[in-house]
């Protein structure tokens, strides 16, 4: 097979990968996390539903990470039927601890 590339973003379309934008569409993923993650157990805050997919239907989400996170939880959600809100606090976590680090090796 011919290596073919796959483009994920319409023809015209400028794309950069900045530091900045990098760390920036991980605060979103972090955003969104911290969004659903009450769900998992109450702390007092005023919780609409306790079902994270129903609170991610309900965001207005516009970073592209943080969309393919939900596009994930509801991968999972369609898949199983549960676990939405576990996807996206995982993932979100994966990505934090990935951003100190790199905030760390780049200071060295």
């Amino acid at each position: 097979m011919a290596n073919v590339p796959i483009i994920l973003l319409k023809e015209g379309t400028e794309s950069r990968q900045e530091k900045g934008q990098v760390l920036s569409n991980i605060s979103a993923c972090i955003a969104v996390a911290d969004s659903v993650r009450t769900t998992l157990c109450t702390r007092g805050k005023t919780t609409i539903s306790n079902d994270g997919a129903t609170i991610l239907k309900l965001l207005d989400i516009v970073y592209p990470a943080a969309l393919v996170m939900c596009d994930i939880a509801k991968s999972q959600d369609a898949g199983v039927g549960d676990g939405t809100t576990t996807v996206i606090v995982l993932a979100a976590e994966f990505l934090k601890r990935n951003r100190l680090s790199k905030m760390l090796l780049t200071r060295s």
